[in-house]
């Protein structure tokens, strides 16, 4: 996902950006004094603290993995190397009083993992509500609760999952964390990537700076990477989120840099930022740190997930093994010998989709992967989008599937030819809400092969359209939508202009996406109001509107 750019601020394609000049003006002092505009948000004001929340993720049918973050003196903080390690006891209850104790157990938090520590718990009962607590020195963590998957073979009436993607810190408060947490009814939350955002304080907030990143520079080093995640995980509404559910996540490139490729990013200037294999693998290891992820590979975030007969979640890693963008490296977007997944990725993808037994086929994806044109939109909407989606000609984003249309075909021929049925991806990135057939062939009229639905939900806080041109929520939409769906028959449901959080529901007869919109990301108290729902019935592969969410 590109961050805009002021129209002023374009060079000619021969002269460096004004974004190359300052990062390599800067990244000298950043790379030598990582810490140095690195403070914790608060400091421990006794010692041992958990200032960071509790949290839990990838629920399996007799576990799920728990995770905090404990700060055993006052000058260790995130990213500092200091403090001593410190054993932690972590307990797990069927009640929230704690009564009836189920597993419990020790770790270490070390200051070699940032003190953070996971304990992937084992030997529970599937689809049931647990409460967790870890306990330091004395000082308890708050309690949360957290929920096993079915076990694989049950019969399931129903799922209900949280979506969301692109939480920037600066561009607002994170409301859409603050509604979930308080419906009380979801099996877990799916984060689809930009989870963090790599930028030095100021370099993505087009609608300007509601609160500062830490560090403040552009974030280079493990250090840094650390010191961004603990920022994220002082805020009061995701930790409310991860106290009330298990979180599912995978990352797109801002957890890094952006426009990641497996050899680089956008936003990254080698020698000058230290080398790309170091910020990577910084980067990386800071995320497994401080996420509570189980990885299935190691350095990568592909796993898959299975929720009784109803369904499974296969979740890609769509950075790690990508090649680079056709925009930067030349070539053709339909070139066989580019990839989005990477070859390995791919082949258990396309194999876990045509074994699965399950009614539904989920897929956890960080990128668009329905077509999407824009070349006829009016030029006060298109130039912004552009920047929005990083659209070279302006007419097709080649950081989204489709700029690797030889890897879509490859996956919506094996869909086709292996009757695979009920696939749904749930995709973020794009900071826009879509729900969307994905079609056999998007160049045919009438649509009358669709091999997938996708829904899309758009950003917690980052930059959307009206953002970007500065107009009031909705009259973007208003312009765009119409000429969207017009050029692109395949999409349903188009939203531009909002931000809020996606609540998907699912049964043996359909899946439905439930669309929300919070009032005002720089309001910390935002409400929240449903705006729009979608859904794709058993056997149809064809995306619908309803009149009410579920």
């Amino acid at each position: 996902m590109n961050r805009p750019r002021p129209h002023s601020d374009a060079v000619p394609a021969s002269a460096p950006s004004r974004r190359t000049v300052v990062k390599a003006a800067a990244a000298g002092a950043a790379l030598a004094a990582p810490l140095a505009t690195a403070p914790p948000a608060r400091a421990a004001a006794t010692a041992p603290a958990f200032l960071h929340g509790v949290a839990s993720g990838d629920p399996l049918p007799d576990g799920v993995l728990l995770w905090t973050r404990v700060t055993p003196s006052p000058d260790a903080t995130p990213g500092s190397g200091a403090g001593a390690d410190t054993p932690v006891e972590w307990l797990v209850a069927t009640d929230r009083a704690l009564t009836d104790v189920v597993a419990r157990g020790t770790v270490t938090a070390r200051a070699a993992s940032d003190h953070t520590v996971k304990a992937d718990v084992r030997g529970l009962r599937p689809a049931t509500d647990y409460f967790f607590r870890f306990t330091a020195g004395g000082t308890h963590s708050p309690v949360a609760r957290t929920r096993t998957a079915p076990a694989a073979d049950a019969p399931v009436d129903g799922l209900r999952f949280g979506v969301v993607s692109c939480s920037n810190y600066e561009a607002g408060y994170f409301s859409p964390y603050r509604h979930l947490a308080a419906r009380g009814d979801l099996d877990a939350w799916l984060h689809l990537g930009d989870y963090i955002y790599e930028y030095a304080s100021g370099g993505y907030a087009y609608g300007g700076v509601v609160r500062t990143h830490r560090p403040e520079h552009e974030i280079l080093t493990l250090a840094d990477y650390r010191t961004r995640h603990a920022r994220y995980k002082t805020d009061q509404d995701l930790q409310a989120l991860h106290a009330a559910a298990p979180c599912i996540a995978i990352w797109d490139d801002h957890e890094i840099a952006n426009d990641t490729w497996s050899g680089g990013a956008e936003n990254h200037t080698e020698g000058a930022e230290g080398t790309w294999a170091a910020r990577q693998a910084a980067a990386k290891q800071a995320y497994f740190e401080w996420m509570p992820v189980r990885p299935a590979v190691a350095g990568t975030t592909y796993r898959r997930l299975r929720f009784g007969k109803l369904a499974d979640l296969s979740l890609l890693d769509l950075r790690s093994f990508r090649s680079q963008q056709v925009s930067s490296a030349g070539g053709a977007v339909d070139d066989p010998d580019r990839t989005l997944t990477g070859r390995a990725q791919m082949d258990w993808l396309k194999s876990g989709l045509s074994a699965s037994d399950t009614t539904w086929r989920l897929v956890g994806n960080s990128v668009m992967i329905a077509p999407f044109s824009v070349a006829q939109l009016p030029e006060f909407v298109r130039e912004p989008l552009g920047e929005l989606l990083g659209l070279p000609d302006l007419a097709i984003s080649v950081d989204q599937w489709d700029g690797y249309t030889d890897d879509r075909k490859e996956l919506i021929s094996h869909l086709r030819s292996h009757s695979v049925r009920n696939t749904v991806f749930l995709t973020g990135d794009v900071h826009m809400a879509f729900a969307a057939d994905v079609p056999v062939d998007a160049t045919t009229y009438p649509l009358t092969a669709s091999a997938a639905t996708e829904f899309i939900v758009t950003s917690v806080t980052s930059d959307n359209l009206n953002d970007y041109v500065g107009v009031a929520e909705g009259a973007v939409t208003a312009v765009a939508a119409p000429v969207i769906r017009t050029m692109n028959r395949h999409i349903k449901y188009v939203d531009t202009d909002q931000h809020g959080y996606g609540v998907f529901s699912v049964t043996p007869e359909r899946a439905q996406m439930d669309y929300y919109r919070v009032s005002d990301r720089t309001d910390p108290a935002a409400s929240s109001h449903w705006v729009r729902s979608y859904r794709t019935l058993s056997g149809t592969q064809k995306a619908e509107r309803v009149h009410d969410p579920v």
